[in-house]
């Protein structure tokens, strides 16, 4: 853990940051929506915003792109950029509009991030990645954290494939050298995302999915800077594959399969939080714990439903994010068909949730 402190009304309130367990910034998922409802599993994890572009921020519309429910809490914004003058302006902005963490993201493979000179890119620079966190942790108070990979390879075909699969000392040497400097620059913990990003010759899916997974790097990460706090990121699935990492990580992050199958946050969330963990089995009672985790999230999204349309908001931005529900169980399909045509109806409303569960019942 961490401790930190967040500026409300200018008055400095104590905070204490649990990375145990942490949801990933997903693009095009993990906006408020899809946090709030995953809150709903656990209310330790930590959870992060989509990438945001600094100069987004900076160029203003700021209200739109930070809006968050308090329930949220504890959740980090993620930026990307390169300018430290710019990073600071929106870290301070993102402090200000009330988020617990702010991380630069140095670990985004897509074309867009490139070109741009954001993302894994800025892993072949250290320096600058430095100079932002030296920036940003002079501005805010809220802990700063790096987001990023074992590596990067630049290079098309299959040679570029091959090399990301490989380790060698050389890479080694580099890794060390990136994450030194951005701890001495104020970083307060890294997130790795245990794949090496081959720059140019894979797509963004690609490069979460064919270089292999290499946890022991980021193993001997944090035996190479056992005060840093590190996170594990990267193809996780089962809890007690988890619980092994938590044995020599500070915490593990969790994407896509948070998002399909987030079930699996309660069931970690008794494990890994509860004051009586039951180190012999997943749980005592999986189903049970599963079916209230569900009944739940089901009331709690009903009333959420209710506020966001009365605001004006689309119900199918807030359901999509509902479909992994009950993934797995039998009625998945009858659940996310009764949740897609429910959405598209006309003066449809929080109903659906209810309509969508009943369907799995139906069969």
């Amino acid at each position: 853990m961490s401790g930190t402190a967040r500026s409300r009304g200018g008055s400095r309130v104590q905070l204490t940051l649990d990375r145990t367990v942490n949801v990933a910034p997903m693009m095009g998922r993990t906006d408020r929506h899809c946090r709030y409802f995953l809150r709903g599993f656990s209310t330790r994890m930590l959870l992060y915003t989509e990438m945001i572009p600094a100069a987004d921020l900076v160029r203003g519309n700021c209200a739109r792109l930070l809006e968050f429910d308090p329930e949220e809490h504890p959740v980090a914004l993620q930026l990307a950029g390169c300018d430290p003058q710019q990073l600071a302006a929106a870290a301070r902005t993102g402090e200000e509009a009330g988020y617990d963490e702010i991380n630069l993201n140095c670990g985004c493979p897509s074309d867009r991030a490139t070109g741009g000179v954001f993302g894994a890119y800025l892993m072949q620079r250290p320096e600058t990645v430095a100079s932002c966190v030296a920036a940003m942790r002079a501005a805010v108070r809220v802990p700063v954290t790096v987001k990023m990979r074992i590596g990067v390879i630049e290079g098309r075909g299959r040679a570029a494939v091959e090399a990301s699969r490989r380790f060698d000392e050389a890479e080694r040497g580099a890794l060390y050298r990136f994450v030194r400097a951005v701890r001495d620059a104020g970083c307060d913990a890294v997130i790795i995302h245990a794949r090496k990003a081959v720059l140019g010759g894979l797509s963004a899916q690609d490069n979460r999915e064919v270089p292999p997974l290499q946890y022991e790097v980021v193993s001997q990460v944090k035996t190479a800077f056992p005060d840093l706090p590190v996170v594990l990121n990267g193809g996780l699935r089962e809890p007690d594959a988890i619980l092994s990492l938590l044995d020599v990580l500070d915490g593990i992050m969790l994407g896509r399969e948070a998002y399909h199958r987030p079930v699996l946050l309660a069931r970690l969330d008794a494990l890994v939080f509860s004051r009586e963990p039951n180190p012999s089995s997943l749980h005592p009672n999986r189903e049970t714990l599963d079916a209230v985790a569900r009944t739940h999230a089901i009331e709690r999204m009903q009333r959420y439903i209710e506020r966001q349309l009365a605001q004006g908001e689309k119900l199918s931005a807030v359901i999509r994010h509902v479909q992994g529900l009950y993934a797995g169980e039998p009625g998945a399909h009858e659940f996310r068909r009764t949740l897609s045509e429910g959405a598209r109806r006309p003066g449809a409303g929080a109903e659906v949730l209810a309509a969508a569960v009943a369907s799995t019942q139906a069969r």
